[in-house]
């Protein structure tokens, strides 16, 4: 039964590799990163075992280019860089990750990684900072002319006022409409009752809406001069 689930995947070629990293750079100047790992890992629940190509095998030293990989594990590939003349700055080589299943010749799967070795660390993260620096810039000409362009209609969108302006009025009239805690004659339930702070907050915000640019403070509601009068 096992050997049926797993039937389908083991066509040449098409059963999937991972190996992390999938790309390797190398900086001159740095020793320490001459020296690179790949991991290769293995999720399935048979054995593989796997093979290490180069492109440029003259170039690198790869340690234990072929072994085996058990089931639910993985294994460490170390790739060491030892020709880092100048010549080769920028250069890209290949490598391919063959993996088979150790009772067969034929490759189920394979991966390329892509190798490149530079002059050095410091001159790369000078040229990424650059290349962002210019990307911003590039960003912030293309969101201004996005706004100039959109200027004309938002002023003609602006020209009335908006809904949250409308729903706030509409608010404020309907709370000074609503009965003062202390009215017994009233039909509105008593939760619905109003303390005079706040209907006077609610007028001061609807006298804030209709004059903008006006900013006294709002008079006492008509026939509760007395009840402020006793609260000061």
């Amino acid at each position: 039964m096992q050997q049926q689930k797993r039937q389908p995947e083991l066509v040449e070629g098409n059963l999937p590799v991972f190996v992390f990293p999938t790309e390797l750079i190398f900086y001159a100047d740095d020793q320490s990163t001459h020296k690179q790992v790949l991991t290769l890992y293995n999720p399935y629940e048979f054995a593989l075992k796997f093979k290490v190509l180069c492109t440029t095998p003259n170039k690198y030293a790869v340690v234990d280019a072929t072994g085996a990989v058990k089931p639910q594990c993985c294994v460490d590939i170390v790739i060491r860089h030892r020709d880092v003349r100048a010549s080769y700055y920028g250069v890209i080589d290949k490598f391919r990750l063959q993996v088979s299943e150790q009772s067969q010749r034929k490759a189920l799967g394979k991966k390329e990684i892509i190798a490149t070795l530079l002059p050095s660390a410091k001159e790369q993260q000078q040229q990424k900072e650059e290349e962002e620096k210019r990307i911003k810039e590039h960003l912030t000409e293309s969101v201004f002319f996005e706004q100039t362009l959109c200027q004309p209609e938002n002023r003609t969108a602006s020209s009335g006022p908006s809904l949250l302006t409308v729903f706030l009025g509409v608010v404020c009239v309907a709370a000074l409409m609503l009965p003062t805690l202390g009215e017994m004659e009233s039909l509105v339930p008593l939760y619905l009752h109003l303390s005079v702070n706040q209907k006077l907050v609610a007028a001061y915000v609807l006298d804030l809406k209709n004059s903008p640019t006006k900013l006294s403070s709002p008079l006492p509601l008509p026939g509760r001069n007395e009840d402020l009068k006793e609260k000061s």
